[in-house]
Parts: C-alpha cells; sequence; structure tokens
C-alpha cells in the first residue's frame, strides 16, 4: 500500500489523484483509495488540513494531488453585501466554518448541512439551498490562513504562551 505523508508545494509529474470530502481532508490518519482503485494511507502532521490542490509525496517518490470531493453542502444567498455579512457574523459566532464565494455569478456562503443554522439563516433572510460541491472551507484568523496563488498570509498566529489581560483579573503590578 502507499503511504502518502510529505506535503510539497510543487512536482513536474502528478502519479494519482486522491478525492476527498472536506471532513476526511482534515483526518491526519487516512485509509483511502486513488481515483485508479489503489489503496493509500495518509499520514500528515496532526492539525493539518489538506486543500484542494494540494501534492502530497509518498515513500516510494510518487506525487498524488488532492481533489476536493462534491458533498452536499448549504449555498447561502442574500440581496445585500450587508445581509450577507450579518449571516457571516452570526456563522462566526457559532464557530460555524464556512466557505466565503466571490464569483461572477454572486457573493455568497458554502456552509455543511444543518437543519438548526439553516433555519436561523432563513430566518435572517437569507436564501438557503442544497447543492452539490466542494467545500473548502476558511482556515480561521490564526490556522494558518487560507491562500490562494501565491497570496501571503498576513495573519500572525498567537504565541503559545501568550497572556490574555481580562478586565476581572486581579492586578499582578
Amino acid at each position: 500500500m502507499l503511504t502518502l505523508h510529505t506535503k510539497i508545494p510543487h512536482a513536474d509529474t502528478i502519479d494519482g489523484e486522491l478525492v476527498l470530502p472536506y471532513d476526511s481532508r482534515e483526518k491526519s490518519r487516512l485509509r483511502a483509495r486513488l481515483q485508479s482503485g489503489e489503496e493509500v494511507a495518509v499520514f500528515t502532521v496532526r492539525g493539518t488540513v489538506l486543500r484542494d490542490g494540494d501534492l502530497l509525496r509518498g515513500e516510494d517518490g510518487r506525487v498524488v494531488r488532492i481533489s476536493a470531493a462534491a458533498e452536499q453542502v448549504y449555498r447561502v444567498s442574500c440581496n445585500s453585501a450587508r445581509d450577507l455579512l450579518r449571516c457571516a457574523f452570526h456563522l462566526g459566532n457559532r464557530h460555524t466554518q464556512a466557505q466565503i464565494i466571490d464569483q461572477a455569478d454572486g457573493q455568497f456562503l458554502r456552509i455543511r448541512f444543518d437543519s438548526v443554522l439553516k433555519d436561523m439563516l432563513q430566518g435572517l433572510g437569507a436564501t438557503v439551498e442544497e447543492e452539490n460541491a466542494p467545500f473548502e472551507p476558511e482556515s480561521g484568523a490564526y490556522g494558518g490562513g487560507h491562500h490562494h496563488h501565491g497570496e501571503q498570509n498576513l495573519l500572525a498566529p498567537i504565541p503559545l504562551r501568550q497572556k490574555i489581560h481580562r478586565p476581572s483579573d486581579p492586578d499582578q503590578a
């Protein structure tokens, strides 16, 4: 069985394709099948999220491209940018993973199926439609960023031992 373990930035030759839904691309240990049917084991550093187009090299030197599988999601759209921003705020307030889409046919959000969130969003005036599409949610402000074609990550991670001061903390002068 081919073991894929090293994420690489580019390759001259692609030897296979691994199509996975988002929940599988979040796992650091995974057994799956390439499009060719060959069984593979994926071992990545804990916390690694595989994105559409990422490349993994195996112990034998072969390179496999990761592709985001189409999956059942909700497409959330609104009549105005303000209303869509309001929906994004409420989703973020619930720590819901969301993908932000800005295409020629409009701006919208994509989220996982959740009937409670669907009801909330419709209550905010959003149109929520089921669709079958790849899901690539934002990685979060401190999750390493979501890069597109050479963009730089402008957000720095919080230092591991950073002290967070709260108004209710006793004064430690």
